[in-house]
């Protein structure tokens, strides 16, 4: 995707949507919250059976605990454990020991890798895409544990993405850790559902398009990206 394609998102997206409705309304907030307490719970209760079929197929493929808890940075600076299911082999946080210091580099630019090798199946270059731990990524399933930092108020349904300390001082300057750091952290968000794979750190989309969903958050914005998270997982498209 080239750069003019790139930015079409924010270009498209409505302006000025949190006149309303907006980030500062405590309106706003209070629906918000009774509706990520509501919609979690529920999903809790209709994916409990899944979710401990995903744990046992994890634990078989790669014995140990099939949870992982990631140190994040949450609302207003607190650092916050973010629950996933675990996509990655045993021993996947000793990056010096697991990757070549091409996948180093790659990582230290994006926090992630396109075709990781700590994943769960991983076997051969190419594996990243289809390999167990991939598919569990690609459809979101490991985000599913998350529904529990919902419920205890660390995260919210819709917001930018929990980051790790060092992408915060890394990509964003003072004043837009403030902003991102004015709200939870989501499950899904406009970088996910109005990105690609392409929307980087390294090309600057990425902030451009957590800090949009920050400025001009409202219900509508947070409808119309659930709606698009069913549609990206479905399509197996976005960032996710």
């Amino acid at each position: 995707m080239d750069a003019e394609n790139r930015t079409t998102a924010v270009a498209d997206a409505p302006t000025k949507v949190a006149e309303v409705t907006g980030n500062t309304s405590r309106a706003y907030k209070f629906i918000k919250r009774v509706f990520d307490i509501v919609a979690s719970a529920l999903m809790t209760a209709i994916c409990l059976v899944p979710m401990a079929v995903i744990a046992l197929m994890i634990m078989v493929r790669d014995p140990g605990i099939p949870f992982y808890a990631h140190k994040r940075i949450g609302l207003n600076g607190k650092e916050i454990s973010v629950f996933k299911f675990r996509t990655m082999r045993r021993g996947a946080d000793a990056l010096e020991d697991t990757l070549t210091s091409e996948q180093l580099e790659e990582y230290k630019r994006e926090f992630k890798l396109r075709d990781d090798p700590r994943l769960i199946g991983y076997k051969k270059p190419g594996d990243g895409e289809h390999c167990f731990g991939a598919v569990l990524r690609r459809t979101s399933l490991d985000e599913l544990p998350q529904l529990l930092n919902i419920l205890k108020g660390d995260m919210s349904l819709v917001g930018p993405r929990p980051v790790l300390r060092e992408e915060l001082g890394k990509y964003y300057r003072a004043e837009e850790q403030r902003t991102l750091l004015s709200v939870k952290p989501g499950i899904t968000g406009y970088w996910q559902t109005h990105g690609r794979n392409d929307s980087t750190y390294e090309t600057g989309e990425r902030q451009k398009l957590e800090l949009y969903y920050v400025e001009n958050q409202c219900l509508k914005l947070d409808i119309k990206i659930l709606f698009k998270t069913i549609s990206v997982v479905v399509h197996r498209g976005g960032t996710y």
